[in-house]
């Protein structure tokens, strides 16, 4: 539990991440190079910018998605949040994170990573950084009822053809 494990397990991900499209291979590029120059680079002490966890929690037959209405944001986005020192890997924050904010327990994080993407934002450091996602793909359990954290503005279930309009979320 460290600043290098969560650096290690990003940097694995990101390495054996079987990314499709031309944006996705320069996006894990980019932030690749980013971990080689960036040691805490998975801890939002990092100003510049951070790793983050995305936890994607469709329902059991993966028919919905559980999205939260952010606060700060103003749009509809999937779970996840900010790398702790103690967390092991960026995966096991990513569950963390998702298991906090929908309040079900028993996720099934899938093994790989799910995605990755990067956006500008105001964060909990109070100044303009830019957000490293990397996005896991997670299970509820059948007949999963999300409760509302005070992360929250609001937390549903969308059916994956049927997002909202005010989302920036692009299933992979």
């Amino acid at each position: 539990m460290s600043a290098g494990s969560l650096h290690d397990s990003a940097t694995e991900l990101l390495e054996n991440w079987p990314a499709a499209t031309g944006s996705e291979q320069s996006l894990r590029q980019a932030m690749l190079a980013f971990l080689g120059s960036a040691p805490r680079g998975c801890l939002r002490e990092h100003a510049a910018g951070h790793i983050t966890a995305s936890a994607m929690v469709f329902s059991h037959d993966e028919r919905e998605v559980l999205l939260t209405l952010h606060p700060r944001v103003g749009l509809w986005i999937q779970l996840g949040g900010h790398c702790e020192e103690s967390d092991d890997t960026v995966a096991g924050a990513a569950l963390r994170e998702a298991t906090e904010e929908s309040g079900i327990p028993d996720l099934v994080l899938e093994p790989g990573l799910y995605g990755a993407q990067a956006h500008p934002i105001t964060c909990s450091l109070g100044r303009p950084t830019r957000h490293l996602d990397l996005l896991f793909k997670i299970r509820a359990p059948k007949g999963a009822v999300p409760v509302r954290s005070s992360e929250s503005t609001d937390l549903r279930w969308w059916p994956v053809n049927a997002l909202p309009p005010e989302s920036d979320l692009l299933l992979p």
